[in-house]
């Protein structure tokens, strides 16, 4: 396992919660990210991705599914408009030799030995007329761990499906069950903090049909779906809540209380899944729809 990052530390003078965004950010490529990877690799096998694949990762944070699809040889892009600070690790990832363009960096990544483009907005922005269309995209950020956590999945896909070829496979992830995801624990605590502000984005029950939902609402046909074991698992507790509040799914909770007692009531949340040699395991299971462009 990664070693973990220093703590940083966070003054709480002010009622308003300050975050250091590119702390944050590298807690997410250093501790969390990874724990997809099962669901990563499972997808890409099972859609053969390879040199022939054209792959635009929506909401890429800091690239680690696209290097993993850049070394099967892919052609990939990368979008993520709403953290610039794990786009600047995406870059370090994969373009450490690449130049910035206007929003956009492309090049042949020395890590990722293929053509590999990120783009802080929709594909348009940063694709020229003669670009071939994607035969792969990719959302790989799982939903069902907030309320309404699919409804901006029908946007993204709208500025993205234009640039995919017809009859593209689309991979959209989900949360499993909860008696099959011992994260679930823990997410309640972050919708139990959020309540005073009554938001609507509290924890609920992934539900079975969620993803068939969103691909219905984007427009997709549906062509298969998969599980898989992903998972949670870190070098002590602290690694835990600095991975975990990296996903953004306490941000709400920290906003209704502070960071401290967000800190708090994660910690003691997380002590039902401590080993005795001090590590952390929560095993999940997430879920994986392959739709079609038509």
């Amino acid at each position: 396992m990664t070693p973990t990052l220093v703590r940083q530390h966070v003054s709480h003078a002010d009622s308003a919660p300050r975050v250091d965004r590119c702390a944050r950010a590298r807690d997410w490529s250093e501790i969390q990210e990874r724990m997809l990877v099962p669901l990563h690799q499972a997808v890409y096998d099972r859609l053969e991705v390879g040199p022939a694949t054209r792959l635009l990762g929506l909401n890429c944070g800091s690239g680690l599914a696209l290097l993993t699809a850049a070394s099967r040889g892919a052609a990939v892009t990368g979008v993520d408009s709403a953290s610039p600070e794990r786009l600047a690790l995406a870059r370090e990832r994969l373009l450490p030799d690449g130049r910035p363009g206007r929003g956009a960096d492309a090049g042949r990544g020395a890590r990722a030995r293929t053509a590999v483009t990120l783009l802080d907005g929709p594909p348009a922005a940063g694709a020229g007329a003669e670009t071939a269309p994607y035969t792969l995209v990719t959302v790989f950020e799982p939903i069902g761990g907030l309320a309404g956590d699919s409804e901006g999945l029908g946007e993204l896909l709208a500025g993205a499906l234009p640039s995919a070829a017809r009859g593209a496979a689309v991979v959209l992830a989900g949360w499993g069950p909860p008696e099959r995801c011992a994260t679930s624990s823990v997410l309640r605590v972050a919708a139990r903090l959020a309540d005073p502000l009554r938001s609507a984005r509290g924890w609920r029950p992934a539900r079975r049909d969620d993803l068939e939902e969103a691909a219905g609402r984007a427009g997709l046909k549906p062509d298969g779906s998969g599980r898989v074991a992903c998972p949670f698992g870190y070098a002590d507790l602290d690694s835990a809540v600095r991975g975990l509040l990296s996903t953004g799914l306490f941000d709400a909770a920290t906003a209704a209380t502070d960071a401290k007692q967000v800190d708090k009531e994660l910690t003691e949340a997380l002590h039902r899944h401590r080993r005795p040699d001090g590590t952390v395991w929560m095993p999940n299971v997430f879920r994986y729809l392959i739709a079609r462009v038509p």
